[in-house]
């Protein structure tokens, strides 16, 4: 699975199989633990990661959101840079 960004030791992923495999969400890993996230809603689909944690991947969801379901729905996945 490729990573998209690394920022404050979380690791961002997303499989390449795209709209084969709904809905829209990324991997997030921190410290040992993963969660899926939906890109749309930012709800978590599966897994845990810590709460500040998951306020940077939403924060990071947020501002590439547009990106992020580009390389969904075309299953080419590009880096991102991390945030700030």
């Amino acid at each position: 699975m490729p990573t998209i960004s690394t920022f404050y030791g979380i690791t961002i992923r997303m499989n390449q199989l795209g709209k084969e495999h709904n809905p829209p969400h990324i991997h997030a890993y921190y410290s040992g633990e993963v969660a899926e996230v939906n890109i749309k809603t930012k709800a978590i689909l599966s897994g845990s990661i810590p709460k500040t944690a998951y306020k940077l991947v939403s924060e990071f969801i947020e501002k590439y959101e547009n990106e992020l379901l580009s390389m969904w729905n075309s299953g080419k996945i590009t880096n991102l840079p991390p945030i700030d």
